[in-house]
């Protein structure tokens, strides 16, 4: 969790705000990555597209 502090710290002091999105879309892929390699999931995330 501290990485993702430095993170918000770096873009408020920086202020790079339009990096925010890019970031949370990335998170997001990452999430299904990891959900559609459970197997029991894997027909769940498939409906959604």
């Amino acid at each position: 969790m501290e990485f993702f502090k430095e993170l918000l710290l770096f873009l408020k002091t920086r202020k790079k705000f339009w990096l925010i999105p890019l970031v949370v879309i990335l998170l997001l892929l990452s999430i299904l990555i990891v959900l559609a390699s459970v197997p029991a999931l894997a027909p769940f995330i498939y409906t959604l597209f």
